[in-house]
C-alpha cells in the first residue's frame, strides 16, 4: 500500500475518507507529501503538520488522562489511519532530509512521533523505528535545538524501550558536544534516555538468576557488555558527575502548603505521564525563554510569571521526578566495573553532604505519608515519583557504602570524632579508612546521613517497603571488615533494640523486611560481647526467646546469614578467657542455644537441604556458605569427622541415605569453580568470616578428597550402593 494511494484520484480519496471516516488524514499526508520538496514553499508543510499533529495530540491526551485498555483500531482511528497511509515513513523522510530551512518545522514533526509511539497501537511503528540504527543516531542531533529536545526526548526514550540491541553511545555523533551543550533541566531529562543504556537487562530479578546460567553466560560474553562499554564513554564526557552531583542536589521551593500530599496525588493521577509532565513544565517557560537570553541558569526561568501560576506540587514533583533518575544513572555508575573512579568523583563534588542537606526539606520530610503499598526489592511497582525518590536514594547510600572507604563521608566531624573515642576507650587502633577520611568532604550540620536515616527508620511502620531498603542501606555501613566502633555508634543509637522490636514485637510480617534485618542485625552483632548483652537485655523472657527462634527458623534463606554470626562469633568468645565474655557466654540465651551441639547439627542439615547446584541463586548461596563456616570451625576443633558422621545417620534416619551427602558433595564441586575464580566473591568472604580465604579452600579440598579410608572426605561417609558423586550435575 505504502505510497501507492497518492496516485488514486482526489475525488475518489476523498469519497472513500467520508465513508470510512478518516477524517482527512490521507488527504492532508498527500499534501504534505507534495509540499515538502525541497525546492518547495515549507510554509504549507508546516500548516499540515499542524492539522495532523492537533488530530493526533487528541488522542494521545485521551491516552494519558483515561483508563489504559488494550490499544484498538477503533479506539484511536486517526493514529491508526496515519500510519496506514505511510504517514511514519513519510515523516522520518522529512526528517532525515538535510536542509537548514526546515530546523523551525521539525518540533512539529516531533510532536506527531510522540503522539504515536505512547501507545500500544504503534507499538509495531516504535519497533520499525527502532531496527532503523541510522535514524535513532540521527535524533540525538536533534537534540541541540531547544524546541526540538522535548520531543525527541520522548521519542527516543519510546524507541530504545522496545530496541532489541542496546545502542552504543560511543556511535552518537559528537555526545560529549551534545551532553555539554545542555542545560541542567535537559541534562535531567536525557538522564531518563541513559538509564537505558547504561543498565544490564534483567538486572531487577538478579537474585532469581541461577548462577549455573550466570556462570555460563559469563564465560560466553568474557568481553565486557554494551551497558558497560556505554558506561565508560559517559565518565569520559568532561564534566559529566559533577554535573549530575549539582542536579541530585539542588534545593527547590520550600513553599508548600498543609495539604501537600494530597495536592501531590491528585497531580500525579493524571501526571502519569513524563511527556504532559515536560510539556506543561516547558508551557510555563516559554514566556521567560521569549522575554530573555536563553540560559542555563534555571533561577532567570524561576521569575516567570506563567510558571509561578503553576501548583507549587507541580515544580516539586517536577524536580523529584528528575532526581530519581539522576540517582539511578549516579547508582548504576556505583555498581560497575569503575567504581573506583566514579566513588572519587562523588567525594570531589560532595554529592553525600549535599544530599544531607536535602534529607529534611525533600528527601524525606516530616509529613511523608508512610502507609503506601509495600513493594518488595524485585518488584516492577508504579510508585509514585516520592516513593520512587526516596527508594533511589536508599539504593544509591547502599551502593556507595558497600565495602568502601568513602563510608565515612556519611558522617559529620563531630560523629567521626566519636568513632576515635570509641576506639581509644577500647584500646584498639582506628580503622585506617577513618583515619584517611578527607574531613572537608563528610556532611556538615549537627547530624550525617547515616545519623538521619537511622531516625526515620525508627518511626517507619512495621511492613513498611522503605525499612527493607533502609536496613540495606545501614547494614553495607557494616559490611567488610567488622569494624567495633562502627557498631558502638549504632548500638549507642539505639539500633539493635530497634531491630529486635521489628522481629519480635512489631508483628511484621514482610519476607523482605525480615531478611534486611536479620542480615543488618548479624553485621551488628558480630564478634561483639556489648551486642550479645543488648540482646539478652531485650530478649528477657522464654516466650520472646522462643518467638524470635521461630522467626528465624521460618526461613532459613533468609536468616542464616545471622545464624552465621552467631556461630563465628561463639566460637571466637570460647577462645577468649576474659571474664566479661565467660560471663555473657553463661548467661546469653542465644549463646547458650547455640553452644549446643545438636542445634548447630540441626541448622547444618536444613541449610545443605534446601538449596542444590540447579536451585543456587545469589540470594540463596550464603546458606553453602553458612554450611561451610559451620564445618571449618568444626574442623579446627577436629571434630570435623563426628559432623559427617552426623550427617550420614541423619539420612539414614530419614530413609534417603546417600541424598544428603551427595547434594553436598556436587555443592561443593560448584564452590570451588564458582569461588576460585572471583576474586571480589572471595575477599568478601575472608573479611565477612575473619577465616582466610585459604582455609576455605582447603576445607573445601579436604571434604571433596575422593580417598575413601579419610574420616574428612564426605566419599567416606557415603556407602557404595548409594554412591552419586561421578555424574556431572554442574554442565548447563
Amino acid at each position: 500500500w505504502g505510497g501507492r494511494w497518492r496516485s488514486l484520484p482526489g475525488g475518489l480519496l476523498q469519497e472513500r475518507d467520508k465513508r470510512a471516516k478518516w477524517n482527512g488524514i490521507p488527504t492532508l499526508l498527500q499534501k504534505l507529501y507534495e509540499s515538502s520538496h525541497p525546492n518547495s514553499d515549507l510554509s504549507h508543510a508546516h500548516s499540515f503538520l499542524k492539522v495532523l499533529s492537533s488530530q493526533l495530540s487528541m488522542e494521545a491526551m485521551s491516552f494519558v488522562t483515561e483508563d489504559r485498555k488494550t490499544a484498538q483500531e477503533s479506539t484511536f482511528p486517526n493514529t491508526y489511519t496515519f500510519d496506514l497511509f505511510g504517514g511514519v515513513d513519510l515523516l522520518v523522510e522529512i526528517l532525515m532530509r538535510p536542509t537548514l530551512t526546515m530546523q523551525k518545522k521539525k518540533p512539529k514533526i516531533g510532536v506527531i512521533f510522540t503522539d504515536t509511539n505512547g501507545q500500544d497501537l504503534m507499538s509495531g511503528v516504535t519497533k520499525s523505528l527502532a531496527a532503523r540504527d541510522d535514524f535513532v543516531l540521527f535524533l540525538f542531533t536533534l537534540m541541540t535545538n531547544k524546541k526540538t529536545f522535548l520531543q525527541t526526548a520522548t521519542l527516543i526514550e519510546d524507541i530504545l524501550g522496545v530496541k532489541k540491541e542496546m545502542i552504543q553511545l560511543e556511535g552518537i555523533p559528537n555526545l560529549s558536544g551534545l551532553v555539554q551543550s545542555f542545560d541542567q533541566q535537559q541534562l535531567a531529562n536525557f538522564c531518563r534516555i541513559l538509564s537505558v543504556t547504561i543498565s544490564e537487562p534483567d538486572v531487577g530479578n538478579d537474585d532469581k538468576h541461577t548462577l549455573l546460567a550466570k556462570n555460563a553466560q559469563q564465560k560466553r560474553n568474557a568481553s565486557p557488555s554494551r551497558a558497560e562499554v556505554n558506561q565508560v564513554t559517559l565518565l569520559n564526557i568532561p564534566g559529566f558527575i559533577e554535573r549530575l552531583c549539582k542536579l541530585a542536589t539542588r534545593k527547590v521551593s520550600e513553599a508548600t502548603g498543609a495539604n501537600f500530599l494530597q495536592e501531590l496525588e491528585d497531580w500525579y493521577t493524571w501526571l502519569d505521564n513524563a511527556l504532559v509532565l515536560d510539556a506543561l513544565m516547558q508551557m510555563a517557560t516559554e514566556e521567560a525563554e521569549q522575554s530573555s537570553t536563553e540560559s542555563s541558569d534555571e533561577s532567570s526561568l524561576a521569575t516567570s510569571p506563567l510558571r509561578h501560576r503553576l501548583p507549587q506540587s507541580m515544580k516539586i514533583v517536577h524536580e523529584i521526578m528528575y532526581k530519581v533518575e539522576v540517582l539511578y544513572v549516579l547508582c548504576v555508575l556505583l555498581m560497575g566495573r569503575q567504581r573506583n573512579q566514579v566513588h572519587k568523583m562523588l567525594a570531589e563534588f560532595r554529592l553525600i553532604p549535599g544530599l544531607n542537606n536535602l534529607f529534611d526539606k525533600l528527601i524525606w520530610r516530616k509529613y511523608t505519608a508512610s502507609n503506601h503499598v509495600v513493594h518488595g526489592q524485585n518488584e516492577n511497582c508504579d510508585c509514585s515519583p516520592e516513593i520512587s525518590f526516596k527508594i533511589q536514594f536508599l539504593r544509591l547510600l547502599q551502593s556507595f557504602s558497600d565495602h568502601h572507604e568513602n563510608k565515612y563521608l556519611l558522617l559529620n566531624s563531630q560523629e567521626l570524632n566519636e568513632l576515635s573515642a570509641i576506639s581509644m576507650k577500647a584500646n584498639i587502633p582506628e580503622v585506617e579508612a577513618l583515619v584517611n577520611t578527607d574531613r572537608s568532604l563528610v556532611c556538615d550540620g549537627k547530624k550525617g546521613l547515616l545519623t538521619r536515616l537511622l531516625a526515620v527508620m525508627k518511626r517507619e511502620p512495621p511492613d513498611s517497603s522503605f525499612r527493607f531498603w533502609q536496613a540495606r542501606a545501614v547494614e553495607s555501613f557494616l559490611r567488610g571488615a567488622t569494624s567495633y566502633a562502627d557498631q558502638m555508634f549504632l548500638l549507642k543509637r539505639g539500633l539493635l533494640e530497634h531491630i529486635l522490636f521489628c522481629i519480635i514485637d512489631s508483628g511484621c510480617t514482610s519476607r523482605d523486611v525480615l531478611q534486611s534485618y536479620f542480615d543488618l542485625l548479624g553485621e551488628l552483632m558480630k564478634f561483639n560481647i556489648d551486642a550479645f548483652k543488648r540482646f539478652n537485655k531485650y530478649v528477657n523472657t522464654p516466650e520472646k526467646f522462643q518467638t524470635f527462634l521461630t522467626q528465624i527458623n521460618s526461613s532459613l534463606v533468609d536468616s542464616n546469614m545471622l545464624v552465621r554470626c552467631i556461630v563465628l562469633s561463639l566460637d571466637r568468645f570460647e577462645n577468649v578467657l576474659y571474664p566479661p565474655v565467660v560471663e555473657v557466654l553463661s548467661e546469653c540465651c542465644l549463646l547458650s542455644y547455640m553452644a549446643r551441639v545438636e542445634n548447630r547439627l540441626s541448622f547444618l542439615f536444613r541449610l545443605i537441604n534446601i538449596i542444590n547446584v540447579q536451585t543456587l541463586t545469589q540470594e540463596n548461596v550464603s546458606c553453602l556458605n553458612t554450611s561451610l563456616v559451620i564445618l571449618m570451625l568444626a574442623r579446627r576443633k577436629a571434630k570435623l569427622p563426628f559432623y559427617l558422621n552426623a550427617l550420614r545417620e541423619k539420612e539414614y534416619a530419614e530413609k534417603y541415605p546417600g541424598c544428603l551427602l551427595n547434594n553436598f558433595h556436587n555443592l561443593l564441586r560448584f564452590w570451588q569453580r564458582h569461588y576460585l575464580n572471583k576474586d571480589k566473591d572471595s575477599t568478601c568472604l575472608e573479611n565477612s568470616s575473619c577465616i582466610p580465604f585459604s582455609y576455605w579452600k582447603e576445607t573445601v579440598s579436604v571434604l571433596l578428597g575422593s580417598d575413601r579410608t579419610s574420616l574428612c572426605a564426605i566419599a567416606s561417609y557415603i556407602d557404595e550402593p548409594f554412591m552419586d558423586l561421578d555424574r556431572d550435575l554442574l554442565e548447563d
